[in-house]
């Protein structure tokens, strides 16, 4: 007589979102350390995030992040499951299909992602199935940095001040190798079915060879970082041809690295170099103002479409299309600007300066609405992130949380003489300006003739004019304001 075989057991889904890895993620170590087969799924929601779907920089870096993470999936007998529709019907469809009564995901902290988080919730738990969220986003879950008066901070330095007190979790590398895949033979959409990759012509045809997006390719950017740049941040980080900062944003936006794993290799380096001090801090301070931007978004989710500050809702954005078509296509006659949005549209990514510069112009020396570059950013950026975008937005026209103030208006000009003073940047990006000498060249309309001709230069048409002129646009962009507190 044989013995009685042990009842099979129910698989865990584990619905990935935008924490494309295996290491490092608390949820997915729930999921393995349940000792249950593990189905991994990923939904392409097009649906739940309404204006706020992903753009188009973003979708090319998510066809190749969903590729390599597939790929690290299958290697350890594995499959990664992928559908398009809404996750709450979705998610729901798969649980009674395989019996699970288990769900884990990452946390997310959009409006939209934790309406969605809701809604999924009613929907499984009518089913009987439970729904765990897990950090794995940020350092410090946003709820629980709090002021004295038990609010959430509106000021970047109370902020990081009381973060930088408590503690960040030790990372932990899981051995993915040694878990239980589940063998559902559902089917499942191949990449290449969710149509990511971008169908404008001439975008983005060099991209792979610049960036690799997927977990192998952020420990690696972080190595080389750690290995080089790192020594050099604080000198260097505004500097845009220096190379000095870590490019690791966008592999921190679809969760291929976790912040944990970077804090805490950059303060470990520090410990062991103590050379590195403010170079590292101010390193660890920009992932702060990653952690403020998700903050805010978390108390304040009208932050993407709403000034923070209300009376900004009385500025006269009096800028029209025209103006906004020149800045996107970097056709302003400002060199700095211009060479960062060439840079944006050619490679989906923007010096962290530069698009300080840029935006200011947008803003205040073209007087177009921040909401329509916010828009522009979301599509260009591979590393577009929503609480990142919009709070960056708001803190260059002056609306938003520890916001510039609005009277700090960039001059284009004097930027880029300081900050890329020897014309590397501009040359790189700008090639129809690269034989002019350097003192003309962040400015060529004052250029003499001769000048511009030997360097084969003509205003108007192989570059063009400045759109506007600095000094008549700053007393413009005041007067609005004026006008604005008056009313």
């Amino acid at each position: 007589m044989k013995a009685p075989q042990a009842p099979i057991a129910s698989p865990v889904i584990y619905w990935f979102r935008q924490d494309l890895r295996l290491n490092d993620l608390p949820g997915l170590n729930a999921a393995f350390a349940s000792g249950r087969p593990v189905i991994a799924c990923y939904i392409l929601d097009d649906d739940s995030p309404g204006d706020w779907k992903l753009g188009g920089a973003s979708r090319w870096w998510l066809h190749h992040s969903l590729t390599s993470l597939a790929a690290d999936i299958e290697k350890r007998g594995g499959q990664l499951h992928l559908s398009r529709g809404r996750p709450d019907v979705i998610l729901a469809q798969l649980a009674e299909a395989t019996g699970t009564d288990l769900v884990c995901c990452s946390r997310h902290y959009e409006p939209w992602a934790r309406l969605l988080e809701e809604q999924l919730h009613d929907a499984l738990s009518r089913t009987g199935v439970v729904l765990k969220r897990y950090s794995g986003a940020l350092l410090w879950e946003p709820e629980t940095i709090k002021n004295k008066a038990g609010t959430p901070f509106k000021v970047f330095t109370p902020f990081w001040r009381k973060c930088r007190v408590l503690t960040v979790a030790e990372t932990s590398t899981f051995r993915a190798d040694f878990v239980t895949w589940a063998a559902y033979e559902a089917p499942s959409l191949r990449i290449a079915d969710l149509e990511l990759l971008p169908m404008t012509p001439n975008w983005a045809p060099d991209w792979e060879q610049m960036w690799q997006p997927g977990e192998r390719g952020a420990a690696r950017k972080l190595k080389v970082f750690m290995r080089g740049a790192i020594a050099q941040y604080d000198s260097g980080r505004n500097y845009p041809a220096r190379g000095a900062t870590s490019g690791l944003s966008p592999h921190l936006h679809f969760g291929e690295i976790a912040a944990h794993r970077v804090f805490c290799t950059v303060r470990e380096a520090e410990l062991v170099d103590p050379q590195l001090g403010d170079e590292a801090e101010k390193f660890l301070s920009e992932l702060g103002w990653r952690e403020f931007s998700h903050h805010l978004l978390f108390h304040f989710p009208t932050m993407p479409t709403h000034a923070f500050k209300s009376d900004f809702d009385a500025f006269p954005w009096i800028g029209g299309a025209d103006a906004l078509s020149a800045w996107q296509q970097g056709k302003t006659g400002y060199p700095i600007v211009d060479a960062g949005m060439r840079e944006l549209w050619q490679t989906g990514y923007m010096h962290n300066r530069v698009r300080m510069v840029a935006a200011s112009f947008l803003c205040k020396h073209l007087l177009v609405d921040w909401r329509s570059g916010e828009r522009w950013f979301w599509d260009t950026l591979v590393d577009a992130d929503l609480a990142n975008n919009a709070c960056g937005w708001q803190w260059v026209a002056g609306s938003g949380a520890d916001a510039s103030p609005y009277f700090r208006i960039f001059n284009p000009t004097t930027q880029a003489q300081k900050f890329d003073g020897d014309g590397d940047y501009l040359r790189r990006w700008l090639p129809e300006l690269a034989a002019l000498p350097n003192k003309f060249l962040h400015e060529p309309s004052l250029a003499p003739p001769a000048v511009l001709q030997d360097a084969g230069v003509i205003l108007g048409e192989t570059y063009p004019l400045p759109i506007v002129d600095h000094r008549d646009a700053r007393g413009a962009a005041l007067a609005a304001y004026a006008d604005m507190k008056l009313g």
